[in-house]
Parts: structure tokens; C-alpha cells; sequence
């Protein structure tokens, strides 16, 4: 392609809101242009990567033997009210009714169309198993869009859908979908880890993998463990408990009780810490959530986050939140900032820090007052405690004596779910098995975000010029930039060096632009096409200067030399 015919729009100033070095570099280079907040129009260059990406996942999945279909975005919410997922789902659906009252979403995800699908469809196992898989534009209200394409509310994405006749059916599936993923991610030259996670929204009793590609702009924390591989996204991960934890009781133990302590104004744990000239390791801080309509109390270490994943998972609630200052003053415990889990008369739950203290400062419930020489065990009871904490950078590793745990920022790029019967039983999705006996269909699904896939790259494939794009996903392959366009010598060689490629199945871009070679190069770096050739004075005798965007020197070579070393490189990027 002739680069004076391209319509990529290059800017010299993003607007301040773009924080990500992706957004701002996908703008700067023509490649998006925000039409909404969170929606984006795809400009030639951009589409083409989008392109190469949704191409290699079609290739490993069609591999792996599952079937592309497109299913509509369009969908009625009674399928929703279905599954239960139509209020559960909360704000980030798309509600609205059609001119006949009907109430629809636009989808972002497509397991309750699938299943009606399936469940209309599929009655014996003989048609079991399958995967069925699609690519196509989904939709989120996010509440605050940000980073460009890393959190939209239109986005592409593919999704997949296994159903098999058994667990150990689901379990195969599940297992070949992960391995395509690792291929996938490795042919776009992604550095990408999968880890435990939660399935969240989407349910589902057997567990979920996250695929994180590594980015200090992520908005997820994995943690990990380098000694034994263990890796978890931080709403999963598991909080080690050191071994040897002896917890020590004070001497006449039966015979002290907690001190109460005056802390006028020490609200908070900083406050609390600085009054009394101690570490927020040795006060625990008593919170309250409102779960399904029920205030329960957590009881967690002062240097600790609860994590409200963990807490809803054990609850076992459909909803969680903080307690606001109008609930706990109706619950006359304590203003906020002084309660304590002593003599509370609410259900409580304790972290597994707190239960292994010896004794901590807490609230006192009553206004401006704490209590020191708290005993867990002694002044409040621990019948309810678990990992209700963040994990934190340094902790034991759960899973082996030796390690422990590293925390690295990642952007969610895929996720896998093991569904089991969570919307086959509701939508009747069954099967006659071979004696002829009613089963519920066993079911998985599988996620990869095709535009946060383009974002990962380029946050991972970048320096201060522009993108350095890994060849299997660049708009094109190699870019021809002529000294001089003018120049009759410059323009043949480069106009024969583009034939070249081009017949040997290179995707080439040819700058023919009457601009300075500043200009064009400013523009080429920008770009990020993997292969430069750059046609000079040396034309007349057919050598040019040879480039990698990846790499820091040019050679001086033959065109020859050139075109050769170009085939060689974009073949690596097949299959």
C-alpha cells in the first residue's frame, strides 16, 4: 500500500486524559479515534491489528476443533430473568425496551443465549461434545472508562462455550481451550500468565483461570510464587499463614482483662497508631457490611485490606457492601472509627492474622475510647474465621513451605470458567445419555478480549518514539521509506523493492509522501512496523539501509539482501 493513500491521522498533542502509554500512542498514531467516552472507532491501522489478532485466535481455535458461529447482541431479558443474572448482573448491563415494551440488553456476554441455543437443539449425547465459539462486538456500561481500549464499554471480544455430557468432559475441554490460549497469547508475542481467579458475574462452582499479560498499567495484581509456580489474581489469591505461629496468652491471663484506653480524635488507624505509639500490626480494625440485607462485622489486622471477594465468597451473599454512617449509627454500636470486635452482638468474622495475635489494640465500642490487650479467643470469639485479607508482597505461599509470594500489575486479557450446570439446569439445556436417562448438559466458557489484546501489546511493545509491534500482529510487515520520492532512482528501487514483497506474500507499506526523511521517519517509529528498508543515495547502486523496529542499528545491505531478509522474517510469523 501507498502510504500517501493511508488514512492514519497522526496527532502531536492526546488529550490529557489519556493515561496509558497505549491509549496515548494508538491516538498519536491514528490508529483509534474516541467517538464516546469508553467507545472508540477503529481507523485502518488499528482495524488491521485487530485483524491479525481475531485471525490467530480462528486459527488455534478451529484447531482445537471448536466452531465459529455469531450469535445477535441483541437479546431479551427474560433470558437473563432466566438465569437470575438480570438484576445480579447490576448497572454495567445495558437495559432498554424495544417499541413494543419489551425489555432487552445489549450483551456482554452470551451464556444465556448459547444455552437456549443448545437447550432447543441438543437432546442426545451422540451430538455431545462441542464448543461453539463467536467474535463480535460486546457491551458495558462501565462506570468510569479509562486506559483507552483496556476498559471500554464496546469492545471486541470471543467467546467460547463447551458442552460435554460430564465433568470429565468439561475437564478435557477445559484443559485444550487453556493450552489454545497459551498458543495464542505466544503468536502475538504477549507475555501473558494464567492464574487462579474468580468467576465473579459469570459463576459457575469449578474454578476459573485469568490470562494476564504483565503490565505495570494493569489494573489487576497477581500474586505469585517464583519457587513453586503457584499464581492467583489478588481477588483469589490466598494469604499464606506463617508455620510456627504460637500464639502466646498473657501470664494470669484469667485474672487481666483489656485496658480501656482514652484516644480522643483517633478515628482512623494512622490516627489510632500515632496517639498511642504502636504499628498498625498490633491493632485490629473492626468493619461492617451489609450482606443480602444482613450487617456482619470483620474483624482484620490494622496494616490489612479486607477483601470483599473473599468475604462474599465466604458469606456466600449475591451482594456486599460497606456499611454506610447511617446504618452503623441505626445499629447504636459505636460511632465509626471506635468500634471493636469486644462484646459486639453482631455475626463476626475473623481474619486469620487476627486469630493468631496475642493481643491487639481494638475500638471499644463507645465513642473516643480503644481497648488494649485484647485477646482474640478470650474477649471475642473466633467460630467464624478465614483469609479474608488482600495477600501482600512477601507472604508465605500457600501452596509450599519454601516460597513466597510477589505481587506484578496485569491486564485481564482472557478467562476461562468452568461452568458445570449453572445455566443448564435453569434453562433445561438436557441430553437422553446412552440408556436413555435425562442429563443436564455440562458446560464451559471461555473469554479472550480481542481490543485488550491490541492494548497489552502496545503497552508491552513500545519505547518513547512509538509502538515496536511483535510481527505476527503488525499492521504490516515492512515499510519502505524513500530518501527522496523525487529522486527517479530512489522511486524505481523502492517501487521494485515493494513488488518484491509483495509477491512473496510480505504486507508492505511504501512511503511516497513528498516529506522530509524527518518526518517520515518520526512517522515510521510511530507506526511500529517491525521491518524497515530505507532507499537513499545509494539507490544507483542498489543498496539501502536495512532496519529491525526492535533493534538499534541499520546495515548497510543489497536490495536483494533486503527483500530476502524480510521473506525470512514475516514466514517466522505463521504457524
Amino acid at each position: 500500500m501507498y502510504q500517501s493513500g493511508l488514512f492514519a491521522p497522526t496527532m502531536r498533542e492526546v488529550p490529557s486524559d489519556a493515561e496509558a502509554a497505549s491509549h496515548r500512542l494508538m491516538l498519536r498514531a491514528g490508529f483509534i479515534r474516541q467517538l464516546a467516552s469508553g467507545v472508540y472507532t477503529f481507523l485502518p491501522l488499528g482495524w488491521r491489528v485487530l485483524r491479525k489478532i481475531s485471525s490467530i485466535v480462528r486459527e488455534e481455535l478451529d484447531h482445537a476443533g471448536a466452531q465459529e458461529m455469531l450469535m445477535s447482541a441483541l437479546q431479551p431479558a427474560e433470558l437473563w430473568r432466566t438465569s437470575g443474572r438480570y438484576g445480579a448482573y447490576g448497572p454495567e448491563l445495558i437495559r432498554f425496551k424495544d417499541r413494543g415494551d419489551r425489555d432487552f440488553v445489549l450483551g456482554p456476554t452470551h451464556e444465556e443465549v448459547v444455552t437456549a441455543l443448545v437447550a432447543s437443539e441438543v437432546n442426545s449425547y451422540r451430538q455431545l461434545p462441542m464448543t461453539l465459539y463467536q467474535i463480535q462486538t460486546k457491551f458495558r456500561d462501565e462506570r468510569r472508562p479509562r486506559f483507552g481500549l483496556l476498559r471500554g464499554r464496546e469492545f471486541l471480544m470471543m467467546d467460547a462455550y463447551s458442552f460435554g455430557a460430564d465433568q470429565e468432559g468439561l475437564d478435557h475441554a477445559y484443559r485444550v481451550i487453556y493450552e489454545t490460549y497459551e498458543r495464542i497469547f505466544a503468536r502475538c508475542g504477549l507475555e501473558v500468565r494464567g492464574v487462579e481467579a474468580d468467576s465473579g458475574t459469570i459463576g459457575g462452582e469449578g474454578g476459573s483461570h485469568e490470562f494476564m499479560a504483565l503490565a505495570d498499567v494493569g489494573e489487576d495484581t497477581i500474586a505469585f510464587c517464583a519457587h513453586c509456580g503457584y499464581s492467583a489474581n489478588l481477588e483469589k489469591a490466598e494469604a499464606g499463614r506463617r508455620e510456627g505461629v504460637q500464639r502466646t496468652f498473657p501470664a494470669n491471663d484469667e485474672e487481666t482483662s483489656p485496658e480501656l484506653v482514652h484516644t480522643p480524635g483517633a478515628r482512623t488507624i494512622d490516627q489510632l497508631t500515632a496517639a498511642l505509639g504502636v504499628t498498625a500490626a498490633e491493632t485490629i480494625k473492626t468493619m461492617l457490611f451489609v450482606a443480602d440485607g444482613q450487617v456482619a462485622a470483620v474483624a482484620i489486622r490494622g496494616d490489612h485490606g479486607v477483601n470483599e471477594i473473599k468475604l462474599k465468597r465466604l458469606l456466600g451473599t449475591d451482594t456486599l457492601e460497606m456499611a454506610d454512617a447511617e446504618t452503623i449509627a441505626a445499629l447504636a454500636v459505636a460511632p465509626a472509627g471506635f468500634l471493636g470486635p469486644v462484646g459486639l452482638d453482631l455475626p463476626l468474622w475473623v481474619d486469620f492474622a487476627v486469630a493468631d495475635m496475642a493481643t491487639g489494640i481494638t475500638g471499644a465500642n463507645k465513642g473516643e475510647f480503644h481497648l488494649r490487650g485484647v485477646v482474640p479467643g478470650r474477649d471475642f470469639s473466633l467460630t467464624r474465621v478465614g483469609d479474608l485479607r488482600d495477600a501482600e508482597e512477601g507472604d508465605p505461599c500457600p501452596r509450599c513451605t519454601e516460597g513466597s509470594l510477589g505481587l506484578r500489575k496485569g491486564i485481564e486479557i482472557g478467562h476461562v470458567f468452568k461452568l458445570g450446570t449453572k445455566y443448564s439446569l435453569p434453562f433445561h439445556a438436557e441430553f437422553a445419555d446412552a440408556k436413555g436417562a435425562a442429563a443436564p448438559v455440562v458446560m464451559g466458557c471461555y473469554g479472550i478480549g480481542i481490543s485488550r489484546m491490541m492494548s497489552a501489546a502496545a503497552e508491552q511493545h513500545h519505547d518513547e518514539w512509538g509502538f515496536r509491534w511483535p510481527a505476527a500482529i503488525a499492521p504490516f510487515q515492512a515499510h519502505i521509506v524513500p530518501v527522496s520520492w523525487k529522486d527517479a532512482a530512489q522511486r524505481a528501487l523502492a517501487e521494485e523493492i515493494r513488488r518484491m514483497l509483495q509477491d512473496n506474500g510480505v504486507e508492505t507499506l511504501l512511503d511516497d509522501r513528498d516529506e522530509r526523511l524527518g518526518v517520515k521517519l518520526k512517522d515510521a517509529d510511530l507506526f511500529g512496523i517491525p521491518l524497515r528498508i530505507v532507499v537513499g543515495k545509494r539507490a544507483g547502486e542498489g543498496i539501502v539501509e536495512y532496519s529491525e523496529r526492535a533493534l538499534p542499528e541499520a546495515e548497510a545491505v543489497s536490495a536483494a539482501d533486503a527483500v530476502e531478509r524480510c521473506k525470512q522474517r514475516a514466514a517466522m510469523t505463521y504457524r
